[in-house]
């Protein structure tokens, strides 16, 4: 506990730093081994452009999600972040319109999500998707043989990929059959393969429907039964996000939902330990759909030194680096030069190569209603009061009827907040 205090401390004197005239602060944290690619690529740039000094701030995901908006409500931060919460914060980012060499590149290649990273009616060039994700399941292959248990088909509901994990949780004793992380933008890719729409006609949140408390209970009572790890969710409180992959890393559950940013960090941690693969979403009543998003790499408009940030984010949003970036990190590439290319995954790895064949797959299958949430100015609030009400009534603390009403609460209470 010590140690994360110190962590946490240091991670906010970095927010807070002054950086020196030709310094660049970027704000970084990693799900696998992007940060030594960035570090990699960064190195580069410094050895072409010796008068600027880009300065690579690690940090875990907890500070950019919970002490980044903090400083940036202050009026300070980095010169430069990786972000997921980019529509939420997207009043605190720079115009890099004047500062980038050719913004028509920056529109052709990366403008079909801009306006995940802009206010709602702006034009501004805020930055760079650096992967698209979308979120998807991971069976471990050999429990499922070891057990016996068939794989379930693609078109498998989310009753049927349960049941089959806890029949290898049964078979291999397993402390759980499945996961999913602790995060309301997870379970919102289930909310709506069962009919969840949370945009209201007047682009404010509509009120929690059926199909976001159908999967609600079964995720409560899926705990109740030993099926799901209770820890995850449990085990942290408010917003915090938690992910459930040291679980599936260490072979402890069969089933883990997650996403396609997983997939560097498990063929990095699992190796030839067991046999893997991505698996798409499980179906619901109305779709089978994953939640697509991603990191966006965004300049801070409070820097002071603009134009290095321009030649920064040039570099690394030219082609040839975001190719080589994509292949080593092993994301689905956002530059549309990249994508409509041959891409080279750098890895040997079987286990690799069919999961992100399995997630280019899942993307022809989003439905409009989660397509439409990364360019929605209130998903973040949403996430937050979902996640948080329904780890309550797992925990014991509230009926599940009482959490449906404390999150409309929650939701609109965030809508006022942000009104006044």
């Amino acid at each position: 506990m010590r140690m994360n205090s110190i962590i946490l401390g240091l991670s906010a004197a970095l927010l807070s730093s002054t950086a020196f005239a030709g310094d660049v602060r970027v704000m970084w944290y990693s799900d696998g081994v992007e940060g030594e690619v960035i570090q990699d690529l960064l190195n580069r740039f410094m050895k072409d452009n010796p008068g600027i000094n880009v300065i690579l701030d690690n940090v875990a995901y907890k500070v950019v999600q919970e002490q980044l908006p903090v400083e940036l409500e202050a009026g300070r931060g980095p010169d430069i972040a990786r972000v997921t919460n980019i529509k939420e914060l997207a009043d605190h980012w720079l115009d890099l319109t004047p500062v980038v060499a050719d913004p028509a590149y920056w529109q052709t290649n990366f403008g079909d999500q801009f306006d995940w990273m802009r206010p709602d009616g702006s034009k501004i060039i805020p930055g760079f998707m650096t992967q698209i994700t979308l979120t998807g399941g991971f069976v471990n292959k050999t429990l499922f043989e070891q057990a016996g248990v068939p794989i379930p088909a693609e078109t498998a509901t989310w009753d049927e990929w349960i049941d089959a994990a806890g029949k290898v949780q049964q078979s291999q004793q397993l402390n759980a059959a499945f996961a999913i992380d602790r995060s309301g933008h997870r379970i919102s890719a289930a909310n709506i393969s069962y009919g969840a729409n949370y945009i209201g006609a007047d682009r404010l949140p509509a009120p929690i429907d059926a199909g976001t408390k159908a999967f609600a209970e079964k995720l409560v009572n899926w705990v109740a039964d030993g099926r799901m790890n209770k820890e995850i969710w449990v085990s942290a409180s408010g917003t915090t996000y938690r992910a459930g992959a040291d679980d599936f890393i260490n072979g402890q559950i069969a089933y883990y939902y997650s996403g396609s940013w997983q997939v560097a960090n498990l063929a990095s941690k699992i190796g030839k330990n067991f046999d893997w693969v991505a698996t798409g979403s499980p179906c619901g009543p109305a779709a089978c759909t994953g939640m697509p998003g991603g990191a966006a790499l965004v300049a801070v408009k409070y820097t002071k030194n603009a134009a290095e940030v321009g030649k920064v984010m040039d570099f690394l949003s030219r082609e040839d680096i975001m190719r080589e970036f994509t292949e080593r990190t092993l994301f689905l590439p956002a530059h549309k030069g990249v994508l409509a290319g041959k891409i080279d995954y750098k890895t040997d790895d079987e286990n690799v190569k069919a999961s992100l064949e399995a997630f280019l797959k899942a993307s022809g299958k989003i439905a409009p209603n989660a397509a439409a949430l990364p360019a929605w100015k209130w998903g973040t609030p949403v996430y937050g009061a979902l996640v948080t009400r329904i780890s309550q009534v797992m925990a014991g603390e509230l009926k599940l009827d009482e959490a449906f009403v404390r999150i409309d609460e929650d939701i609109k209470a965030q809508v006022t907040e942000a009104s006044k």
